[in-house]
């Protein structure tokens, strides 16, 4: 019995020795769980006497030179304007056909469009006024056509008799000039052109049904561009409109006073363009008859239709005519046609072009050959003949924005307190005004001028302006 209480003493002993461990694990446990209190970084030693001192390393945005961060702003914004482009040319090459056909629309609209006016002055329904001006217009170019075909027709055998005799005469030359040809060369150069025409005739079948293809193609443009011309005689205000609403209403104001400013562009040249076509027509054409060319109205005609085409149709018309002049007549009256087709191109360039057509489309000879030249090589002749109207009225658009901008960019003057008195009249203000009856205006029977708007009037000018559309009422 006496070794019971030892043993009780020894058990007690280890169970304080187990509770004393566990006291300390857990006190451990809490001790690792507890978040450390960061502490200050220790100080960095100076460097020594001897090592090199090192500078900090600059922004990498302030190390590129102010130059070199403008090119790279503005070579992304080219990068996705050139990508726009590229896109749109892509989808109006897709659908080339409406939209030559909607553009030769337009050119026909501005052309036809103040007789339409003229009609409705006179009291004539709008419906009516455009029915008539349309059916009138057509007409008139289908005879046009008639008249060319139905000449080129007539005067085909004495054109062809006149070419023989021509390459004969041309032939005779040669033979008798100083490069010692002989005849034998000149039959070998004949007997090469047979062989070739001979041996492309598939070539030439092919291209005969693309010629078909091109004749539907042709008709279907004559009757969009002559639905397009009807429907913009007719409802030109409303489609203008329209239009508007599909410009952001930030940007509405600025292009509601260009538009009209882009139409009186373009109707100003298509009428100064019809009118000097026109007088260059008639004249070479003169200077054809009394020269005895043949086929001298079809030439005419020919000329007239090549001035839609800045220089280069007057370039090529020309070189037609004297071609034309020295394979059915001679040498002297090829130079004679040279010199009527010269004579009256100087005058139209330094005469009637600055006169008729003014400083409304006066765009720059290298801005005009080379849209002329862009236009050839994406849409052919008919790109030809959009590209100087579309510059024209680019740069109109253009100047107007950016004067528009400008005004806009001016600081508005305060706006004057309504109860604040104002300063006291001037002699000139107080002298009294002139009576009504002196006037120019009211002598004449018109609406005097009204004043100029202020800048916080330039909402209710473009809402006018919008509303005036583009002039074609």
């Amino acid at each position: 019995m006496s070794k019971v209480p030892a043993w009780l003493g020894q058990v007690g002993a280890e169970l304080t020795r187990i509770g004393e461990r566990l006291d300390q694990r857990r006190a451990e446990a809490e001790e690792e769980e507890r978040p450390v209190p960061r502490t200050a970084p220790e100080s960095v030693p100076p460097p020594p006497v001897y090592a090199p001192s090192v500078g900090a390393k600059p922004d990498p945005v302030a190390a590129i030179p102010w130059g070199m961060r403008v090119a790279g702003e503005a070579a992304w914004r080219l990068l996705v304007l050139a990508g726009l482009l590229w896109v749109l040319m892509r989808v109006i090459g897709a659908v080339q056909l409406v939209v030559m056909a909607f553009a030769a629309g337009l050119l026909i609209t501005a052309l036809l469009q103040p007789t339409v006016a003229w009609l409705k002055r006179y009291g004539m329904p709008r419906a009516l006024a455009t029915a008539l001006t349309a059916v009138a217009g057509f007409v008139l170019m289908a005879l046009v056509g008639w008249f060319v075909v139905w000449q080129v027709m007539e005067n085909i055998d004495d054109l062809s008799n006149r070419v023989t005799d021509g390459i004969n005469e041309l032939k005779r030359w040669l033979l008798d000039s100083p490069f010692h040809v002989t005849e034998g060369q000149i039959n070998d150069i004949a007997k090469t052109l047979s062989d070739a025409v001979g041996s492309n005739t598939e070539k030439i079948t092919s291209a005969g049904l693309q010629g078909l293809t091109v004749i539907v193609e042709l008709l279907t443009g004559i009757v969009l561009a002559m639905f397009s011309t009807l429907f913009l005689l007719y409802d030109g205000r409303k489609i203008w409109h329209w239009t508007l609403k599909l410009v952001p209403a930030q940007a509405r104001e600025g292009v509601a006073g260009a538009g009209p400013r882009a139409w009186s562009t373009l109707t100003a040249y298509v009428r100064g363009t019809v009118l000097v076509a026109l007088i260059d027509a008639l004249f070479i054409g003169l200077g054809l008859y009394f020269l005895n060319v043949p086929l001298a109205v079809p030439l005419a005609v020919f000329i007239f239709l090549g001035a839609f085409i800045p220089l280069v149709g007057a370039l090529v018309s020309g070189a037609l005519a004297v071609v034309v002049a020295l394979v059915t007549q001679d040498v002297f009256t090829a130079l004679m046609v040279l010199c009527v087709v010269l004579g009256v191109q100087q005058i139209e360039g330094h005469v009637l072009q600055p006169f008729i057509l003014g400083r409304a489309v006066r765009v720059h000879p290298l801005a005009v050959v080379l849209s002329v030249a862009m236009g050839s090589l994406v849409a052919g002749i008919g790109g030809a003949v959009v590209a100087v109207p579309l510059v024209a009225v680019t740069n109109t658009v253009v100047g107007y924005l950016r004067a528009y901008s400008a005004e806009r960019a001016l600081p508005k003057p305060p706006a004057q307190d309504p109860a604040t008195p104002s300063s006291p009249p001037s002699a000139a203000s107080a002298s009294p005004s002139p009576p009504p009856s002196s006037s120019p205006s009211s002598s004449s029977g018109e609406a005097p001028e009204p004043p100029a708007a202020t800048p916080s009037a330039r909402p209710a000018t473009a809402t006018a302006t919008a509303e005036a559309g583009d002039g074609r009422e």
